[in-house]
């Protein structure tokens, strides 16, 4: 089973965390079974940008992103190179090290 190493965030997971799961399981169902509360607005429906991550480590054995997917991520806070949207993110057998952006665009939850 992979591991998913959740970098410190000051908010979400101070102390860090490492989860392991079964593998054909997103990122995001991972960490929300593990306590880690990502914010996740659409409800995992890839609508949003809110579940954000960042792949430090094992971004390859991901499965490859679609098209409506990168067009969100042009839209999120923070985006790198090896961003994830954590709800269309599956884990393969293989360990990711993901970094959670210290913000999101959440335009309900910031009252715009």
């Amino acid at each position: 089973m992979p591991k998913i190493v959740v970098l410190p965030h000051p908010v979400l997971c101070p102390e860090g965390a490492v989860v392991e799961v079964e593998d054909g399981t997103s990122i995001c169902e991972a960490l929300l079974e593990h306590d880690v509360e990502i914010e996740h607005a659409c409800e995992m429906s890839c609508a949003c940008t809110t579940c954000h991550v960042i792949v430090r480590e094992g971004f390859e054995s991901l499965n490859p992103s679609d098209d409506d997917e990168d067009d969100l991520l042009d839209r999120a806070w923070g985006l790198e190179p090896k961003s994830r949207l954590s709800c269309q993110a599956i884990l393969a057998q293989k360990d990711v090290v993901v970094e959670i952006p210290r913000y999101t665009i959440n335009h309900a939850k910031e009252n715009h």
